[in-house]
């Protein structure tokens, strides 16, 4: 078997093209854009590629885009202030905070102070918890992004074995509660399960593997299940290349579809990012 392709960029562009034409309709209707204000807090070499990709990503949509760079030297109340000042003026839609943070400022303590009506990451308490509800329309962009990779595959995940290796709270997390609103059966390995080394075995059932960690080639590709849809969120920068968490060679031998790193979730997160701002914009003009 050789696997198919699941690469992001086309995915991407069906939904930029729903984005826009709902972009253009809402302006024409109310006389304005949706706004996305970015905090960056002190300068950071790998926050400014993901900067740039947003800015980009919103101009192309007719989404207003402002990056507000402060100083690592700001303080936790100072920075509480700035994201309460966002939360109260009406012209800022959504707030998005890059990470990572100076030391000596709480990153999710900041989060969770943003309007979960002006969250752009999907990342309050209560937007999250609209994810366990099944009741939600934004969420965390990486498994959102996920999702829709496993929807152009095609594979009805009703009672299908799901495992999901990671457990961070911007992915494996709320992505185990999205595929269990789809009545997937499912699995979340983590560190534990590598120290009691049964990673493999869990890996080995899954009809569905979504691998997480950040760490080149945690997932060999023999255990791969056959016919396996596989989704590698992992970049890893190897000598001079590219790659994801899963071997990529072994993996493609044995599944049915795989993501290509690069080219499979990264280019669908900032496109899911700005579908979290065009809802949000919906929910306040709606008002």
């Amino acid at each position: 078997m050789s696997a198919a392709l699941l690469e992001g960029k086309a995915i991407a562009e069906k939904i930029k093209a729903v984005i826009k034409e709902e972009i253009d309709s809402l302006k024409s209707k109310h006389g304005r854009a949706p706004k996305l204000v970015a905090l960056q807090l002190g300068e950071n070499a790998s926050s400014a590629v993901y900067v740039k990709a947003q800015k980009k990503a919103a101009e192309n949509l007719g989404i207003e885009y402002e990056l507000k760079i402060l100083p690592a030297s700001i303080t936790q109340a100072e920075a509480e202030g700035l994201v309460e000042g966002l939360n109260k003026d009406k012209n800022t839609t959504a707030i998005i905070l890059q990470l990572p943070v100076p030391k000596g400022v709480d990153a999710k303590k900041l989060v969770k102070l943003i309007a979960p009506e002006k969250d752009a990451e999907g990342m309050h308490p209560e937007n999250l918890g609209r994810i366990l509800l099944g009741q939600y329309k934004i969420g965390p962009c990486t498994a959102m992004a996920v999702m829709e990779l496993l929807e152009a595959s095609k594979l009805d995940l009703y009672g299908k074995e799901a495992v999901i290796v990671g457990h961070s709270e911007i992915v494996g997390k709320p992505l185990a509660l999205m595929l269990l609103n789809k009545f997937a059966t499912t699995t979340v390995c983590h560190i534990a399960t590598g120290e009691r080394g049964v990673l493999a075995d869990h890996v080995k059932r899954a009809e569905v593997l979504v691998v997480a960690v950040g760490k080149a080639g945690i997932v060999k590709g023999e255990w791969v299940k056959e016919g396996a849809v596989v989704i590698d969120v992992g970049i890893n920068r190897i000598a001079d290349k590219i790659v994801g968490d899963v071997e990529f060679e072994g993996a493609s031998a044995r599944a049915a579809f795989i993501t290509p790193v690069p080219g499979g979730v990264g280019p669908l997160t900032t496109t899911i990012l700005m579908r979290n701002v065009v809802e949000l914009f919906r929910n306040e003009v709606a008002k």
